[in-house]
């Protein structure tokens, strides 16, 4: 069902301008880390961190060298926030926009998925798994984490869900390559948290 409330701009600065930001870990989340040291950044993928929020993933690939980093948010806050932390991120790859709009060309090679997934309306999650085969390249990667536990009937975010509703979205569009607990969840989330990635089809 979808919710009576609506996910904004609006919403989300309200929620920075209140403090109400549980999702946010302070730092790059140790299953993301761990999976970044062991690309190669002299592989200049295009690699989009969609709702990134305060955008640590950003922060982190950058520092190891990637060049070729994108995030996108609704609220302003959280990319002023990454600019102020990392000055020599370009301006020009903070995009204050909504992920259902960003254009496809040039497409990206990963997508990570880190808290936006669980962010979204429920109703919008076919449209999400569309969305990021949509703006992958052929072979691309969608990595990241997804909450693997039920919240109850919450009416705002986080929103849980199982593996087998996950894999109906993600079936039509990608190739199942990780898809299993994280070992190595910050201890609030442990046990809680899936690994995924996932390879778009070369053909849809």
């Amino acid at each position: 069902m979808k919710s009576a409330v609506s996910f904004d701009e609006n919403y989300w600065r309200g929620r920075y301008a209140t403090g109400r930001t549980g999702w946010d870990a302070g730092a790059v989340t140790p299953p993301l880390r761990d999976y970044f040291n062991q690309l190669d950044p002299d592989y200049a993928r295009r690699i989009l961190i969609p709702g990134a929020g305060n955008a640590y993933e950003a922060e982190y690939l950058h520092g190891l060298g990637f060049s070729q980093v994108f995030v996108a948010d609704l609220a302003p806050e959280p990319l002023a926030a990454l600019q102020q932390r990392v000055p020599g991120f370009p301006a020009a790859h903070l995009l204050q926009q909504d992920f259902f709009e960003l254009p496809a060309v040039p497409p990206y090679d990963l997508i990570v998925e880190q808290t936006f997934f669980c962010a979204l309306d429920p109703h919008l999650r076919p449209a999400y798994a569309r969305q990021c085969a949509h703006l992958l390249r052929p072979g691309g990667t969608l990595a990241g984490l997804l909450f693997d536990t039920d919240f109850g009937p919450v009416t705002e975010p986080p929103f849980g869900g199982t593996r087998a509703e996950y894999r109906a979205y993600f079936e039509p569009y990608f190739d199942f390559v990780h898809f299993d607990t994280a070992t190595n969840s910050l201890r609030p989330r442990q046990g809680r948290e899936l690994f995924i990635s996932l390879r778009r089809k070369l053909v849809l």
